[in-house]
């Protein structure tokens, strides 16, 4: 009765077109009142006590970190860097939208951005190419949700607050199946590019590959720095993400000096605001997870799903199933504010690792940020490459099933996310 009426009030509140932060806390106001417990100072304490957390200082830096990439050419760079050296392969702007994808997410964690950045760098360059522009929109689409999954993720670090997990293990376990996210797009791309008619660039010399690749050192230097400093622990996630800010604003204002004050004023107020976003939700989901855990919904769902908690394979793929199909509804991480509480209680009482339901998490989530009807991703694409959303929806499919095919992959074989854990502590 409890799980139903928390389900059923969340859902009648994101019907209304209330914001989810909003409906959370309804949600929460809703249990109260059916426990008999109803407690202004309770919700107000755990919304103020749910960001009083210095792990989660770590969100805005790898925010601000993003925004300074972009604005101080770091971005620009890279793909430079990569055109150089692959695009005079037949479909080689579709190579370096990939390689590309995944260098900027070791740098940013930032789908949107990521996705944001490379569309307004490629697909121009894509459409007076002669390329297939949804199919190429869509390949840069796919490619940009390899962010959340390779570190410095910020859905980890979320993921690791609201669920209690090492976020530094969720890191290390992220670069394994982000990097295969990566060569299932490169084993795609090859077999689709075969038909691309495109114009192929002519091959670059040594001498300007070389100085492509020394301009670009300095962008890849950043995720060096933090899965180094991790690994020899230097710093904490949090401090890593203050040394990516600091490392990002050195480079784009002193190595490349593109980053303007103008720029960088403009880069903090970017921050500013989808911070605020992003904490708002946090705060309302950690009243939320409060409630969930008094009402006991975590032990009633645990019961609804007994007959499959010895088995843990078929529980991990009924919960993935949920969060596949929530997130064609649900934008990332309100996905993830609502779902971990819930689902990650039943992981413990299966003895599946949290870790490793982590990053099949996240990745399921990020998928969702390129499927219909929410699909941000795609929005966001659309907006950048302008293209309908109709012809980028045909377009991304032979990707999405790609990235499908990787996280059943990392189901049946979870020593892909769990034997690099096992090398780093």
């Amino acid at each position: 009765m409890t799980a139903l009426l928390y389900l059923g009030t969340l859902l009648a509140a994101m019907a209304m077109g209330m914001p989810i932060a909003f409906a959370l806390l309804v949600c929460a106001i809703a249990l109260m009142l059916q426990l008999g417990e109803f407690s202004a100072q309770t919700l107000a304490q755990n919304m103020v006590g749910g960001t009083d957390n210095f792990v989660l200082l770590a969100v805005p830096f790898f925010i601000l970190a993003g925004e300074f990439m972009n604005c101080g050419g770091l971005s620009k760079r890279i793909v430079a860097m990569i055109m150089a050296w692959f695009g005079h392969i037949r479909g080689g702007l579709g190579y370096v939208a990939i390689v590309a994808a995944i260098l900027m997410a070791s740098v940013s964690g930032s789908a949107v951005a990521d996705t944001a950045a490379l569309a307004a760098l490629l697909v121009p360059m894509m459409r007076s190419g002669g390329y297939n522009v949804p199919r190429a929109a869509g390949l840069i689409a796919a490619g940009g949700i390899i962010a959340p999954v390779i570190p410095p993720s910020i859905a980890f670090i979320i993921f690791g607050v609201v669920g209690g997990v090492s976020i530094t293990k969720l890191f290390i376990a992220g670069i394994v199946p982000g990097v295969l996210m990566g060569v299932a797009l490169l084993v795609v791309w090859a077999v689709i590019s075969r038909r691309e008619t495109a114009t192929v660039a002519p091959r670059q010399l040594l001498p300007t590959r070389l100085r492509a690749l020394a301009e670009g050192g300095w962008a890849l230097g950043l995720p060096v720095i933090i899965i180094g400093g991790l690994k020899a622990g230097i710093f904490t996630p949090t401090e890593s993400a203050i040394v990516a800010a600091a490392y990002a604003l050195f480079v784009g204002a002193v190595i490349y000096r593109e980053l303007t004050w103008k720029a960088v004023y403009h880069a903090l107020l970017a921050t500013a605001k989808t911070t605020s976003v992003v904490m708002f939700l946090v705060a309302a989901a950690v009243v939320s997870t409060y409630l969930i855990t008094i009402a006991d919904i975590p032990g009633q769902l645990s019961t609804l799903l007994e007959p499959l908690l010895d088995r843990p394979k078929l529980l991990l793929a009924a919960m993935m199933g949920i969060v596949l199909i929530a997130g064609m509804m649900m934008d990332f991480i309100p996905l993830m504010l609502i779902l971990t509480p819930v689902l990650l209680p039943l992981c413990k009482d299966a003895d599946i690792d949290p870790v490793y339901f982590g990053v099949l998490f996240i990745i399921n989530g990020a998928i969702g940020m390129i499927t219909p009807p929410v699909g941000v991703v795609l929005n966001v694409t659309c907006g950048v490459a302008k293209v309908s959303f109709e012809d980028l929806i045909r377009g991304i499919w032979p990707f999405l099933a790609a990235e499908l095919a990787v996280l059943v992959a990392l189901l049946i074989f979870p020593d892909l996310v769990t034997a690099p854990l096992k090398w780093f502590f």
